[in-house]
C-alpha cells in the first residue's frame, strides 16, 4: 500500500491527470453554485420574497445546502466516478505498467449501473448518518470518516478493476484484498474531510487503486 500512495504521490503532476482534475471541480463547483443559488431562491421566496428577513432566510438556505453537498460529496463523485476513472487509471498503467494489455472488462454500461447504484447507497446511509453530525458534530465526523472509509476503499478498487473484469470477479478480487483496499480508503477518507483537499480524492483514489490493484 506504500508503495501505490508513493507512485500516486511521484505522478501527481501528470499531464494526464489535468482533464480529470479539471471536470472534477469543475463539476464540483456548479454543482455547488446550483444548489445553493436553488436553496437561497427557495427559502428566500417562503420568506415572503424581499427584506430583510428573506435575505436572512436566503443566506440560510444556501449555506445549509452548501453543508448538505459537502456532507455528500462522496457519494456524488462515487457516482459520476466514469467521469475520471478510466482516464487516470489508463495513465498509470502506461506509465507504470506498459506490457500490460488492453483494458477489456465489463462494459459501459455495467460500470455506470454499478456507479450509479454505489452513489445512491452511500448516500442514503450518509442522510440517515446526517442527524448525528448535527447533534455532536464530532461522532458526526467520525461517522462520516468510517461511511467514506468503506465507500472510497471498495467503490474506487472495484471501479479501476472492472475495466479489466466483469463486476462479479471484482467484487470477488475486492474481498480477497479488503484489508489493504479499507487502509487506503481511510486514508483517502481523511482527506475527504478537508475541503478543497477533498477534490483532489477522486484523482488520488483511482491512482493508487490502480498501483494496488497490479502490484499485490
Amino acid at each position: 500500500m506504500l508503495a501505490a500512495i508513493t507512485l500516486t504521490v511521484r505522478q501527481l503532476p501528470d499531464p494526464a491527470f489535468l482533464a480529470p482534475l479539471a471536470k472534477s471541480l469543475l463539476g464540483a463547483a456548479l454543482v455547488f453554485a446550483a444548489l445553493a443559488g436553488l436553496a437561497a431562491w427557495g427559502t428566500g421566496w417562503l420568506a415572503g420574497g424581499t427584506g430583510w428577513l428573506a435575505q436572512l432566510a436566503a443566506a440560510a438556505g444556501g449555506l445549509l445546502t452548501l453543508g448538505l453537498a459537502y456532507w455528500l460529496f462522496i457519494p456524488a463523485m462515487l457516482a459520476i466516478s466514469g467521469l475520471f476513472l478510466d482516464p487516470v487509471a489508463a495513465a498509470v498503467e502506461r506509465r507504470f505498467y506498459p506490457s500490460l494489455p488492453p483494458a477489456r472488462g465489463a462494459g459501459l454500461g455495467a460500470q455506470a449501473r454499478y456507479n450509479l447504484a454505489l452513489g445512491a447507497k452511500v448516500a442514503g446511509v450518509s442522510l440517515l448518518a446526517l442527524p448525528l453530525a448535527l447533534l455532536a458534530p464530532p461522532f458526526g465526523a467520525l461517522a462520516f470518516w468510517l461511511i467514506s472509509t468503506v465507500a472510497l476503499g471498495h467503490g474506487l478498487f472495484e471501479g479501476v478493476a472492472q475495466r479489466r473484469m466483469s463486476v462479479a470477479d471484482s467484487r470477488a478480487l475486492r474481498r480477497r484484498r479488503q484489508w489493504p483496499v479499507l487502509t487506503l480508503g481511510a486514508l483517502l477518507a481523511a482527506l475527504a474531510l478537508v475541503p478543497v483537499v477533498n477534490l483532489l480524492v477522486p484523482i488520488i483514489g483511482t491512482a493508487a487503486m490502480t498501483h494496488l490493484l497490479h502490484r499485490e
